[in-house]
């Protein structure tokens, strides 16, 4: 059985209208769950939990969500809607990699790169892509590497590697897209000064079926020079947030019953302890 693996976006308490403005601009899309703290919706078939958890944390371009589209027109059009009230990183043209390709800042702070061409066998249509800048500058094909060995059944396409002579030191990646049990992601090292870094605002969810799959992620991510968080949330050593829950605390979250004791049992926890949660 495959864990889902998806991101997680922070927000300051308008998570429902940003999920609503996603569905509204990509097909196929729905709201899956609504209620003050979280809201997972589908676009494209890609699942995504918006969380409202306050002005703590602020997204930024470190992990943006990328876009295959498949003709001009449809690229056009989820640009034109992202781009109400946003700005452009990346104005949508043509570049080396793509016929047409684009980096957009929506009005809620998400980055989305929106690129012309097929996908990869295999692939969802929108896939979390990291980029390492500042201390992580350099690193982005170690992680990759990394993640793919503490996840079963990961692989990891032909990384495209910067030669000698080009615009980044030799060895550095310049693109590379990996699988962690069926989820596409992708990598890339970002050249330059840039004033973000990998953060809380963007995690990414793994679901677990067993203690022993929590405990294997959780000790995984956090060795090396990892660190522990509350309630579930871990920093791997790249700085990337992790969320290692089980998969059925959707179900016991909004069981009216016990859903206040397993948010209190939840709080007192760092790495969270299936049997109990299930017996709050």
């Amino acid at each position: 059985m495959k864990h889902t693996i998806f991101p997680c976006l922070w927000f300051d308490g308008n998570a429902k209208e940003a999920a609503e403005f996603y569905c509204s601009t990509f097909k196929n899309s729905k709201i899956t769950t609504d209620t003050p703290m979280v809201v997972n919706f589908e676009i494209d078939g890609s699942k995504i939990m918006g969380l409202n958890g306050g002005p703590m944390f602020k997204i930024n371009p470190s992990i943006s969500l990328m876009v295959t589209c498949a003709t001009k027109e449809e690229t056009e059009g989820i640009w034109n809607k992202l781009i109400e009230g946003g700005s452009a990183m990346m104005p949508l043209n043509k570049y080396p990699w793509s016929e047409l390709y684009g980096w957009v800042v929506d009005k809620f702070g998400m980055t989305w790169q929106l690129m012309l061409g097929e996908l990869p066998e295999g692939a969802q249509k929108i896939i979390p892509s990291f980029l390492f800048v500042g201390e992580q500058y350099g690193k982005a094909l170690q992680a990759i590497k990394e993640y793919a060995s503490i996840f079963p059944d990961s692989t990891i396409g032909t990384p495209q590697i910067y030669q000698a002579g080009e615009a980044q030191p030799e060895g550095n990646l310049k693109f590379g897209h990996f699988f962690l049990q069926g989820s596409m992601f992708a990598a890339m090292d970002g050249f330059g000064a840039h004033e973000f870094k990998f953060n809380e605002a963007v995690s990414i969810m793994v679901e677990c079926s067993t203690q022993q799959e929590i405990d294997h992620y959780w000790d995984s991510l956090i060795a090396g020079g990892g660190k522990e968080s509350r309630c579930g949330w871990l920093v791997d050593k790249y700085g990337v947030s992790w969320q290692i829950i089980p998969n059925n605390i959707g179900t016991l979250m909004t069981d009216p019953e016990r859903s206040g004791r397993v948010m209190q049992a939840i709080l007192k926890m760092n790495k969270l302890d299936m049997a109990i949660l299930e017996n709050a």
